[in-house]
């Protein structure tokens, strides 16, 4: 289930439907674009306390798990902390898969579901 999911990561990249930084992730969760967040296990504790936060006020789900070498090497590069996915069909699919997944140390829910 790991490998399809960093897998779906890879369609989404190639597919044009995945924002990654800091910055860029920040504003697709504030203007509503991201669907689905995730951030690496191991980043740090600030970084995931921010991002945490960011998506549980705007009501994006989080994912916190993977390395940052497993979610760069998904979508073709160097390691990534930060990944946004922007299409709810990719999130959706996702999600679904990563709810079973005992490598995922955290999955924040939106409150409405998604």
């Amino acid at each position: 289930m790991k490998n399809r999911v960093l897998s779906q990561l890879g369609l989404a990249q190639r597919a044009g439907k995945l924002v990654s930084g800091d910055d860029i992730v920040f504003k697709a969760i504030r203007n509503s674009q991201a669907r689905l967040v995730f951030v690496a296990g191991d980043a740090s504790e600030n970084t995931k306390k921010k991002f945490k936060d960011k998506c549980s006020t705007y009501n994006v789900p989080l994912v916190i798990g993977f390395t940052r070498d497993e979610l760069g090497e998904s979508i073709g590069k160097l390691d990534r902390v930060i990944l946004g996915v922007t299409d709810k069909g990719f999130a959706s699919l996702m999600h679904n898969g990563l709810i079973t997944m005992s490598e995922v140390e955290y999955i924040g829910e939106t409150r409405e579901g998604q």
